[in-house]
This record gives C-alpha cells, sequence and structure tokens, in this order.
C-alpha cells in the first residue's frame, strides 16, 4: 500500500537522520545539568523542518535534472517521485519548501528570544546548506561536496549546536559526539546514489559516487560503516564518554550485513535495496542504543 502523500512528498522516514542526533545530545547535556525540554522540542520541530524543507527543494531540483531519467527509482533513492508520479505539481514542492524553511527560520528566532542567540545563526546555516546542497549557484551535490555537507549539518555541527540549546555554551564533546551519526547518515546518502549513477552522470550531477564509479564507491561506503563503529571507542577512550555507549556496537551485525550486500551487488540497482535499507536501519539502531547508553548512564 502506497504510504500518504505528505509521507511521501516530506520523506517523513528519514527524519531519523536529523532528530536521532538532537534526542542523543539531549540525554547527553543531562549529564551536565537540567535541559528544558519545551525548547528540546523546539529544537526538534525546527531541525525536523529544516530536513523537510532540503528534501522539497531537492526534490524540485531534481524534478529539473536527474529524477526524470531514473528508472531505477525505490523507496530509498531516485526522490520522493510526488512530481514524476503526478501527485504533486513542482510548483507546489517549492513552495512547500519554502513553507518549511520558514518554520525552521521562526523556531530559530524563537530560540534566539528566549537567550539561545547563536541557535539562529546556526540554524540559517543549515538552511544554507539544505538550499545550496541542490540549489545554484553552489549545488554541492553536484560538484562532490554534498557528502561533506550531509557529514558536518547532519553530524558534529549539529549536535554542536544542540548542545547549545540544551546547555547555553559550546562544549566540544557535543560537536564530536556527532561522529557516529555523520559517518552513518554519510553512508546512507552514499550507498543511495549508487543505482541513481546513470541517471545523475546524464545531467552532469557528479557527485562522488559518479566520480569514483559503484566499484571503487564500495570501498568507502563500506569505510562509512566501519567508522561509525571506530569512533565509539574515540568517545570512550580518548575523550572519556560513558563506556554504555559501546551498547552502539550491538547494530554492528546489521551494518556488516549491509556492507557485504553493496559490495556483492553495488552495480544491482534491485538487489541492492535491502542494503539500502540495511544501512537506514543501522542508523536508527546505532541512535537509539546510544540513547539507551546515555540513559543507562544517568540512572546508574
Amino acid at each position: 500500500m502506497a504510504p500518504p502523500l505528505f509521507v511521501q512528498a516530506f520523506r517523513l522516514p528519514f527524519l531519523t537522520g536529523s532528530l536521532l542526533p538532537v534526542i542523543i545530545t539531549a540525554f547527553w547535556a543531562l549529564t551536565l545539568g537540567p535541559v528544558i525540554w519545551s525548547m528540546a522540542l523546539l529544537t526538534l520541530i525546527g531541525v525536523g523542518a529544516l530536513q523537510v524543507g532540503a528534501n522539497l527543494i531537492n526534490d524540485f531540483y531534481d524534478a529539473q535534472g536527474s529524477d526524470p531519467l531514473n528508472r531505477v527509482a525505490s523507496p530509498f533513492s531516485g526522490g520522493s517521485r510526488v512530481i514524476q508520479q503526478g501527485k504533486m505539481h513542482i510548483r507546489t514542492v517549492y513552495w512547500l519548501s519554502i513553507s518549511f524553511f520558514g518554520l525552521a527560520l521562526v523556531c530559530g528566532v524563537i530560540l534566539a528570544l528566549w537567550g539561545r542567540p547563536w541557535a539562529l545563526a546556526l540554524g540559517l546555516c543549515g538552511l544554507l546548506g539544505g538550499v545550496f546542497y541542490s540549489a545554484n549557484p553552489f549545488s554541492f551535490m553536484s560538484r562532490g561536496l554534498g557528502e561533506l555537507i550531509i557529514f558536518l549539518v547532519f553530524g558534529p555541527v549539529l549536535t554542536l549546536g544542540a548542545g547549545y540549546v540544551f546547555t547555553g555554551h559550546f562544549d566540544a564533546g557535543a560537536f564530536w559526539l556527532g561522529l557516529p551519526q555523520a559517518f552513518l547518515i554519510t553512508a546512507v546518502l552514499w550507498i543511495n546514489q549508487f543505482p541513481d549513477m546513470p541517471a545523475d552522470r546524464a545531467v552532469g550531477k557528479r557527485n562522488l559516487v559518479v566520480r569514483m564509479g559503484t566499484r571503487a564507491a564500495r570501498v568507502f561506503y563500506v569505510l562509512l560503516m566501519l567508522a561509525a563503529f571506530a569512533s565509539q571507542f574515540f568517545l570512550v577512550q580518548v575523550l572519556g564518554f560513558t563506556p554504555w555507549l559501546f551498547l552502539a556496537l550491538a547494530a554492528l551485525p546489521l551494518s556488516l550485513k549491509a556492507c557485504g550486500l553493496a559490495w556483492r551487488h553495488h552495480d544491482q540497482p534491485a538487489q541492492l535495496i535491502p542494503a539500502q535499507a540495511l544501512t537506514i536501519i543501522t542508523h536508527l539502531a546505532m541512535g537509539l542504543l546510544m540513547v539507551t547508553g546515555l540513559l543507562v548512564n544517568l540512572w546508574r
């Protein structure tokens, strides 16, 4: 059964990419002092709105680029397809994206008035990253810079900003806390570019997978997946985070299975779908296990 239109258009299942790092940071902040939960909720709304806006603006620009040429779209790649399927007009998608960016901006203004002035500046950085990931004149996704933007915006920069909102100051620990999720969300983007490669190449969308080809790109996919788990050791052994974060290692079997599938089927879009799904599940599982570890550390 097809998902509701708003779920498909907004790509709501992918919102875990931005919301989980915020939730992780909130429970980390509790180890330093109380968290104002209404402020945390406002942060989640603002961050979620930024991602939905970025998803929509990406559909808008790809509808004039690679998406019409993509013959192997799946629930994980090729965009939401609401424009291609005639479910939503391209102008509607554009104005919806502007509306969600506006909602995110309102959340940033409220947080700034609430005593977190840098929240607005960080939100604007996220907004600009979300827009210019797809839009000219920068179009980072076409210049081999999109992967780095996603790594930063959905990882250390996001957790640094969330940590600032929750504690009232910038903390290097909050920055590094975003590493595991950053590696995994970049792996999600990375593997989703495999089936899109022919269409992306045809319109000059030269992301790193297009530049490398899937045979070489699968090596970097495996490295991204494993780096997420290695970064847990960095957090605990080098930076002194709670050893309960090692609970996240329970997601390793999911990662290894995804890596095996991607290695064998890197150039077979239909057979690659289970690996794409497992990559997202690994991101979700690690995030929830990190939250669990932080909660256990609070309660012990």
